[in-house]
């Protein structure tokens, strides 16, 4: 199928059936119960919250057409987009959300992918999303959006290998509509998370016990620190959850945070400086305390957690509806 014809297919779709509301609603609620199961057996937070970010993160809002602007359309479903490097290691997270879809297969693929992020977010203890549903997915894989679209995190940076990190990141969220004080608030997800040298290159930690720093598994966790006199190089460590449970998933990987499946404004802390070798910094993390005009934001998202979730819970949904095609056109409240 050619791309003008699955436009007219979605339009056709638009036009002569439309979604009952509140079952989609009911699906959506029901969904989001599922997800929050899910999320809390595995320790998926952090995959499921990439994956909505880079279903997203393709949006260019110098393109009116849909679905040529990117954005959040389902898109990263197909191996054409899944295959940009960028996206490395997020076929798993679509391995999660399989079984949603088979479950609940009125919902589009691109409104569980947003979902995710959004479950993902509030079970790891950040705030409630003010997110709308009833995305429409493209069709095929040619209407996936070119590669390169989505932030690097070290130089030299695609497009342009003289700007530094600053201008790069500029270039990329001014492109999607957003400003500086979204910028910062949406690049403090990385409170969640880890990097990975079999994912995106930025580390030399990977996948494994032996490849983790001591806070991704490198150490036993536990939640009795009486126990810790026993161990030796700060061993144990303190479980990453918020709510102390000590299963953490995968060991591996470097971290920007210590307590990296829990959702706060640690990553404004900048716990790295303690601990260089255990914690990630990348450049583009540097530019966000560095720069005149991202700096004031980040020294109040470390201030202030409250005015960091108010924004990031803003910021979120505005890149969860950026490029997105509602069916019905306002969307649906769930």
């Amino acid at each position: 199928m050619s791309a003008e014809s699955a436009r007219r297919r979605v339009t056709d779709l638009s036009s002569h059936n439309p979604i009952n509301v509140d079952s989609y609603k009911a699906d959506i609620k029901n969904c989001r119960r599922e997800l929050r199961k899910l999320i809390d057996s595995v320790n998926c937070h952090p995959i499921l919250l990439r994956l909505a970010w880079h279903d997203a993160g393709t949006y260019d809002d110098s393109v009116a057409q849909w679905p040529d602007c990117g954005g959040a359309n389902g898109s990263i479903r197909f191996d054409t987009e899944m295959s940009h490097g960028a996206n490395a290691g997020l076929r798993k997270a679509l391995t999660y959300l399989a079984p949603m879809k088979e479950r609940f297969p009125n919902l589009s693929g691109a409104d569980i992918i947003q979902l995710g992020g959004a479950t993902a977010i509030e079970v790891a203890g950040g705030p409630v999303i003010p997110m709308k549903y009833g995305r429409v997915d493209v069709l095929t894989q040619t209407q996936c959006p070119k590669e390169g679209n989505l932030p690097d995190a070290e130089p030299p940076f695609a497009g342009d290998e003289t700007i530094d990190a600053s201008e790069h990141l500029r270039r990329v969220f001014y492109r999607m509509g957003f400003g500086d004080e979204e910028i910062v608030a949406l690049s403090g997800a990385h409170t969640i998370g880890r990097a990975f040298a079999e994912r995106s290159g930025t580390t030399a930690f990977g996948i494994g016990t032996k490849k983790a720093t001591r806070y991704t598994g490198g150490c036993p966790v536990i939640g009795n620190t009486s126990n810790a006199s026993s161990q030796s190089g700060g061993c144990p460590f303190a479980p990453p959850r918020k709510d102390g449970t000590e299963s953490f998933g995968m060991p591996g990987g470097q971290s920007w945070t210590k307590k990296w499946l829990t959702f706060d404004n640690s990553y404004f802390k900048r716990e790295y400086v303690d601990e260089p070798k255990e914690l990630l910094w990348l450049s583009t993390d540097k530019a966000l305390h560095v720069d005149v005009g991202f700096a004031p934001w980040f020294k109040l998202f470390g201030d202030d957690q409250t005015a960091f979730f108010d924004s990031f819970a803003k910021a979120f949904a505005k890149l969860s509806e950026r490029g997105a095609r509602f069916l019905p056109a306002g969307g649906i409240e769930a």
